[in-house]
């Protein structure tokens, strides 16, 4: 019963095309803005800000750009891992080498530096789709890699490759409290989202969309391939860059090309997976379930053996870890393939009919 669109009429285009046309989505929405932006910064702990607020907010915006590019455009791309690393050393370079250049600047700019880079990776996706496409663009992956670990310019001669960042600061307020670092990450998230968003659902996204569903038949009709597809590249490639950058700048501190390994794609990949494909808020939810579930896993185990007797040592707790977190995501795929996303849809489908049965 509180969920009814009974009273809310719709008098121009423009208010039914609007992100949220229920009223009862919009206060919502605002309601966890609120929270976002207002309680927690005032009752989180300081691990509660390193371990899963901060890891959610920039690994949802990594998503995002993941999504634009696996979900709405259907091009499969393994290469997350090295468009976050391009990312991240293009803003570190403009960052330390232009004396003050403002961070705003610097995040934007290391984000067209991966746009420019997925671009180039994205050019075989006019040739090959599916498991080759997703082929090629791990060979971004390995690229990336080799890139910053052997080239030293990138890393102003460290022969390591590791390189840091300090005093960072927006308009002159310092950036160095998690409170801080944790309200100008979310705060940059909330707008690419909005960005992504009205994006997805103009002319662009269903250009995107009509690739992912069948390219040949959206060449037919008009659309061409090759600027749906590397447009998709570019928006994702400059969203997961700018997500590169702040997690390397604000979460990392000191980061070197092991960072960004292969392994972060795939996670990546799944968050997409899990989330849900094609949907904003899916982003979130996969970034949710990656960040959180190992944590409260490795809480709940040793609290788990410890209840039937048994002491389980960090190793074999690591291990169950793995083999459960593993275990979860086969499941959630065989019981929804469609992510978190669809029971999210789902549920609020049933709220407008509840009580009643139809």
């Amino acid at each position: 019963m509180i969920y009814r669109e009974n009273g809310q009429f719709k008098t121009s285009y423009r208010a039914d095309q609007q992100i949220f046309p229920i009223a009862q989505d919009r206060i919502v929405m605002l309601a966890l803005l609120v929270v976002a932006f207002i309680v927690v910064p005032g009752l989180a702990s300081d691990y509660l800000f390193r371990a899963i607020l901060m890891p959610f907010v920039i690994m949802s915006l990594a998503a995002l750009g993941v999504n634009i590019l696996a979900g709405y455009c259907g091009q499969i791309s393994l290469g997350s891992g090295a468009f976050m690393a391009v990312g991240a050393y293009g803003a570190y370079n403009f960052f330390a080498r232009i004396p003050g250049m403002p961070l705003i600047v610097t995040l934007i700019l290391g984000g067209l530096c991966a746009m420019v880079f997925g671009i180039l990776f994205g050019l075989p996706s006019l040739r090959v789709k599916g498991l080759y496409l997703a082929v090629a663009t791990l060979a971004a992956q390995f690229f990336a890699d080799w890139m910053f670990l052997r080239i030293k310019w990138f890393t102003l001669d460290n022969a390591s490759g590791s390189v840091a960042v300090s005093n960072l600061q927006v308009f002159g307020l310092p950036l160095e409290s998690d409170v801080s670092k944790y309200l100008f990450c979310l705060s940059v998230l909330c707008v690419l989202s909005l960005a992504a968003k009205n994006l997805v659902r103009g002319a662009v996204g269903r250009e995107w969309m009509a690739i992912r569903d069948m390219d040949v038949a959206a060449a037919v009709i008009g659309i061409r391939p090759m600027y749906a597809k590397l447009s998709a590249f570019a928006v994702s490639s400059f969203i997961i860059g700018v997500a590169g950058a702040l997690w390397a700048f604000f979460y990392l501190g000191a980061w070197e090309p092991g960072a960004f390994s292969v392994d972060l794609s795939f996670k990546l990949l799944f968050m997409v997976i899990i989330g849900g494909m094609g949907s904003i808020m899916g982003s979130f939810f996969g970034a949710a379930f990656i960040v959180i579930l190992p944590i409260a896993l490795s809480r709940l185990l040793p609290l788990l053996a410890s209840m039937v007797g048994h002491q389980i040592t960090t190793t074999a707790a690591s291990h169950a870890e793995l083999m459960v977190f593993g275990g979860l995501i086969v499941w959630f795929l065989i019981v929804e393939p469609h992510g978190l996303a669809k029971l999210w849809s789902t549920a609020k489908q049933k709220l407008r009919l509840w009580p009643f049965p139809h």
